[in-house]
């Protein structure tokens, strides 16, 4: 197939025409649709899937770390089915070449030329399972997809469909055969999510449902690709006021200036913690955001980037906790004006 003629396929999908914004009732219904639809498969769960779908929502990418066999790629899995889109999965491994996950440039006898055969990260939403298992080299071939939402392949910049989410799942990197993501890599993930185990209700009621047929099975798409892409037009519309805007940025400023930390929140990460608030007071129904939605975000968008110096280190210091101790320090915006 021509090259040209396959990238120009993906991208005029009549999905991903632009579409008109989701009245506020439709917004709810969908959102609820996706999470009980999630509810069903990850027992005991539902913070996790509420931030999955806020960082959908807000355009950013998610990072699911934790011990194997939690959840993390049903969580991914279980997201992308919801939703009636192009969805594919990546298995990371030491021998993954970064043209395994772009795609290559292949010479054509027929008509004596290259063309470009996409990857398997032209998706809409595209499951990266065990991304630090393969080599920072490999891992780096994501950094324009997830930024630019695009590929630049032999001198050819071939563009994403749109939406575009990666939802990445690695272990600790106190386990075995893992490569630590680079601090680009991290930076360029909204969230990160640590799943944890389930409580002793949720983990009875999953060796009772999962025994005969994973739930997975009877998942199906209760959204279209337009209604997520006119659920991000209301999210971007939601209004931030000024006192707001100081909270994030005095937020920020606060972890670059904290005494136990090497390296502090970078301004992409401040760009990506009012895109997540937005889209967290959106699913509460409201078009404006609150101090409280950005600190009820502050952990998961901030902790995984932030590195802490030896001696925080050593005394059991986690960036959580320092994130924590933030947002005890910094004075709560107290005038929120709405439009």
């Amino acid at each position: 197939m021509d090259v040209q003629h396959n990238i120009a396929e993906i991208a005029a999908d009549p999905r991903l025409a632009a579409p008109a914004d989701v009245p506020g009732a439709t917004f709810h219904d969908i959102s609820t649709r996706i999470l009980s639809s999630i509810d069903t498969v990850i027992d005991g769960k539902p913070d996790a899937a509420r931030l999955a779908l806020t960082v959908l929502l807000a355009q950013g990418h998610l990072l699911l770390e934790d011990v194997p066999g939690v959840g993390k790629t049903l969580l991914a899995k279980t997201l992308a089915r919801t939703i009636d889109c192009t969805v594919n999965r990546i298995q990371f491994t030491p021998d993954l070449l970064p043209s395994d996950v772009t795609g290559v440039s292949i010479f054509n006898q027929d008509s004596r030329r290259f063309e470009f055969r996409p990857g398997p990260v032209f998706a809409n939403i595209v499951i990266g399972d065990e991304i630090n298992r393969a080599s920072a080299k490999t891992q780096s071939s994501l950094l324009e997809c997830m930024e630019e939402h695009q590929v630049t392949v032999d001198g050819h910049t071939h563009a994403l469909g749109e939406p575009f989410m990666v939802v990445a799942t690695q272990n600790p990197i106190e386990m075995e055969g893992t490569y630590p993501l680079p601090e680009a890599q991290r930076d360029r993930f909204m969230a990160r999510i640590s799943m944890g185990y389930p409580d002793a209700r949720a983990e009875a009621d999953m060796l009772e449902t999962h025994q005969s047929v994973s739930p997975l099975e009877a998942i199906r798409p209760v959204a279209s690709v337009t209604d997520i892409a006119g659920m991000m037009r209301q999210v971007r519309g939601v209004y931030v006021s000024p006192a707001v805007k100081d909270y994030t940025v005095a937020i920020g400023r606060a972890t670059r200036d904290h005494p136990r930390l090497r390296l502090g929140a970078s301004p992409r990460s401040l760009l990506q913690l009012l895109r997540a608030a937005k889209a967290g007071a959106a699913l509460e129904g409201r078009d404006f955001v609150l101090p409280d939605d950005v600190a009820a975000i502050a952990d998961a968008v901030l902790a995984h980037r932030l590195l802490l110096d030896r001696k925080a280190t050593s005394a059991g210091e986690t960036a959580s906790t320092i994130v924590q101790d933030v947002l005890a320090r910094v004075p709560v915006a107290r005038e929120v004006q709405r439009r």
